[in-house]
Order: C-alpha cells, then structure tokens, then sequence
C-alpha cells in the first residue's frame, strides 16, 4: 500500500541494532538521536530519502521491539520499559502506510530468536521484506551473514555507522518498491507550514499533535520525557499541508545530566530556527513557571515567530480558570504583541484557532512594505510625539527602510543612535505595528548614526 506522497519504507528491528543510525544515514540529516544506549527511540519519525536530489522514498524509524513467544510485546530495556505496548502500537500504524520493510539485525550479536518473531511478523504482513544485516564494516566480515540465511529473506550486508555497501541497499529498496507507487515519486510543489511545539516536559505537546492530527502518533504518557526526538508530524488541515514537530520537554541545562536527554533538548531548541512559526505551550495548572519564561525570553530575544498555547484548561473550574488566565496575561505583559491561546488538548476546545493565527503571523513575518510608504508613515509617528532630547540634544531621524523580511527588520538612519533611548524605539515599534497591520509577528529595529546633515 503506498501513501501519502511518497511510498513508506518502514525501519523493522529489536533494540540496538542501529535503525536510528541507519534512518540518519539514509535521509542524510542526524534528526533521530543515537546512542548505545538500547530502547533510545520509542516515537516512529519519517524522513525523504533523495537521490541526487530528487525524492525518492519516505523512510520511516520505529522503535526497538520485544516481543513475549504468543507475538504480544514483552518487557524491554530500561529506555523503553513501560513503553512497549505504546512502541508496538506505533509499529502497526507504520506497517498500515509500508510498501517495503526493512528488517535491521545485528550481525555481531548473530541470530536471535527475536530476529526470527520478527521476521514473522514482516513476511504475514504480505509486503516485500529486506533483511539490513547491520554493522558489518567491510567485505571481510560478510561471513557474518551466514546465520542470517534461515530468515529465508533477501540479504544485505551493510554498516549503518561507516556508510559501507549504503548505495547499494538504496538501490535494492527502489527497486522492491511496487511499480504503482513510482507515479508518486515526484516533490510536492506546495511548501508545507512548518510549526514546532516548545514547552516543559509534561505540558501536552504530544496529546496537542494527536489531537490537531486526528490520530493516535505520538506516544503519550504520564512520565515526563516520555518524548525524545524531535519527531515530524504531516498532515493536511483545511487544506493546508502542514509539519507539526513535537519536541522533547526543556528543562534547564544545569538540572540535565542524562546525555541522551542533552540531545533531545539541544534538538528541541534547534527545531524552532527551522520552523515557519513556534508554539509555546504551557500548563495552566502550573501557571507561568521560571522554564516557560526562559524559554520565551530566548525566542523573544531571536526575534522567532510565535505565540502562546495555554493547555490544560479543562482541568480547572471557572473561578479558577478565570484568576489563572488573568495572571499569565498580566505576567506577558511585557509582551503585549504576543497572542495567548487557552485550549485543551484533551477535550479538543480552542484548537481551531490554532492554525489560522499560525498562518497570520507567518504571512506578517513575509510583510514587504515599500520605502517610501515607510518613510511618510515614520514622519506621522515621529509628528505625534518627538524622540526626547538627550544630553542637550534632540536625535534628528533622516529616513527609514526595511532591509529584509521574516521577520520584518526596519532600519533608522538618526543623527546620533546613542541618544535615542529603548522607550522611544519601543513607541516607534508600536507606531509601525499599528499603520502596517504587523499585529503579532517579531519585528527587528536598528538603529544607524548617519551623518547626513
């Protein structure tokens, strides 16, 4: 069965044979987190596979699997226990959407009776099945495959960590893709709206992307940090292609000592440079902690589009919901262009105003606005009320231009720059914001002494 644009190659194996390294190697980005750790990844994460640039496949990474001898999931390694019926059941949607599996084992651990059950599985799903028999660094070591053989599947020997024998499998999984999907190989012409979730652990990013994606994809738990990589989520909504990318929970760096932990909150931290716009949620039971405000502060200081998801509102009363959403608005306040969303995940309230403000804010972000239009409304601003004067002196403004977009960043040419003070800039920015319309996104002002006369 072939899905969405591209056909799904699903990554199949135990804990620890190197599907993540594999996933990173092939789509050519280190977006899963690796570790010798076993049980690192737990969500399921799609990435395109390209050939000389062009697409080729969807390849999808699932988490290590143990399975008890009746094929129903068995206790794991300490990373993913608890998890393991969470990471079967995201294995089975994968399998739904898969033209192709690739089964990936160990040649240095040899057979495992773990191998075979899952080999099982793969070949009663009908689909044509490659076995990937990692860590096999060089043609020397082929005899490692040997084992392998009682599979009675088509074999590959490979090192995922070193890249040996890589072109080769690519080409092997091509050509077991059904001829009915080559129609779909082709790169969507439409940019899809890229949108990353932030927050503490805990605050509900995860059940926020289940619930805006109307499907059980991300791994929900009471455990915080049960989310690891920073996982792409696809999907169509009012017709608009979109890119949800749940990230793992931000603590502050001083409390991390896990290593794999440092990763996911590196990668979180890094997803919000990529996105189109970043979503902030927060736990209204908790209120606005000392994390959430660092968080902001950060992405208000980068000049990052975004806005505020407050979730969790069901979980209070109306008195209390009422007290609770007028002190975090009085505590943004220092951020009155910063729009505050109350929803909940859970009972799926407020989330239709999600992505149309989503949209509105990235459209402010690509706002392009002629210079002299910006210069007659910079006279009207600096009319109504004039920069203060400053050791003896009032700045003179000559001219003001817009030197990009995303976001929006104005530049003044003064007199003098040290003379005007940070409340003039904030009462120029606000003057902007209301000729133009650029009600939420960030906006970047600079300040340059001219010596014009």
């Amino acid at each position: 069965m072939c899905a969405d644009l591209f056909p799904h190659i699903v990554l199949l194996g135990r804990p620890n044979v190197g599907k993540s390294t594999l996933f990173n190697r092939l789509i050519r980005s280190n977006r899963a987190i690796t570790h010798d750790r076993p049980g690192i990844t737990r969500d399921r994460m799609e990435g395109i596979v390209r050939k000389n640039s062009q697409p080729l496949f969807t390849l999808v990474d699932t988490g290590g699997l143990n399975l008890a001898q009746d094929g129903s999931p068995d206790t794991g390694p300490a990373g993913i226990r608890g998890f393991e019926e969470a990471i079967f059941f995201q294995v089975q949607e994968a399998l739904k959407k898969a033209a192709v599996l690739a089964l990936v084992v160990d040649a240095k651990s040899g057979l495992l009776p773990l191998d075979s059950s899952l080999a099982a599985i793969a070949r009663r799903t009908g689909l044509p099945v490659l076995c990937v028999v990692n860590k096999v660094d060089g043609r020397e070591h082929e005899g490692l495959l040997s084992d392998f053989h009682a599979l009675g599947l088509p074999l590959i020997a490979l090192s995922a960590a070193h890249g040996y024998h890589i072109p080769e499998l690519l080409d092997a999984l091509v050509a077991m893709l059904p001829k009915t999907c080559a129609s779909l190989n082709k790169e969507s012409s439409e940019k899809s709206l890229r949108i990353a979730l932030l927050g503490r652990p805990n605050a509900g990013k995860s059940s926020l992307v289940n619930a805006l994606v109307g499907e059980e994809r991300m791994i929900i738990s009471d455990v915080p940090g049960t989310t690891r990589d920073s996982v792409d989520v696809r999907a169509t909504l009012s017709g608009i292609s979109c890119v949800f990318v749940d990230t793992a929970g931000v603590r502050r760096k001083t409390r991390i000592e896990d290593p794999v932990e440092r990763f996911s909150v590196n990668a979180s931290l890094k997803s919000t440079t990529k996105a189109d716009i970043t979503l902030v949620v927060l736990d209204m039971q908790e209120g606005l902690g000392s994390q959430d405000k660092r968080l902001i502060d950060l992405l208000d200081r980068r000049k990052t589009p975004f806005f505020i998801l407050a979730n969790k509102c069901d979980l209070l009363s109306g008195s209390h919901r009422k007290k609770a959403e007028k002190a975090l608005c009085e505590d943004l306040s220092f951020l009155p262009h910063i729009p505050i969303l109350f929803i909940s995940a859970k009972e799926k309230t407020g989330l239709g105003k999600i992505l149309p403000l989503a949209q509105r804010i990235v459209e402010e972000c690509q706002m392009r606005v002629p210079t002299g239009q910006l210069n007659r409304a910079m006279q009207s601003v600096l009319s109504r009320h004039e920069p203060p004067i400053v050791n003896r002196a009032r700045p003179r403004f000559f001219y003001l231009t817009q030197a990009e977009s995303s976001p929006p960043t104005f530049v003044f040419f003064v007199s003098d720059a040290t003379r005007v003070p940070d409340s003039y800039l904030r009462y120029l920015e606000r003057g902007l914001r209301s000729l133009f319309g650029i009600r939420h996104a960030p906006l970047r002002m600079h300040l340059r002494s001219s010596h014009k006369s």
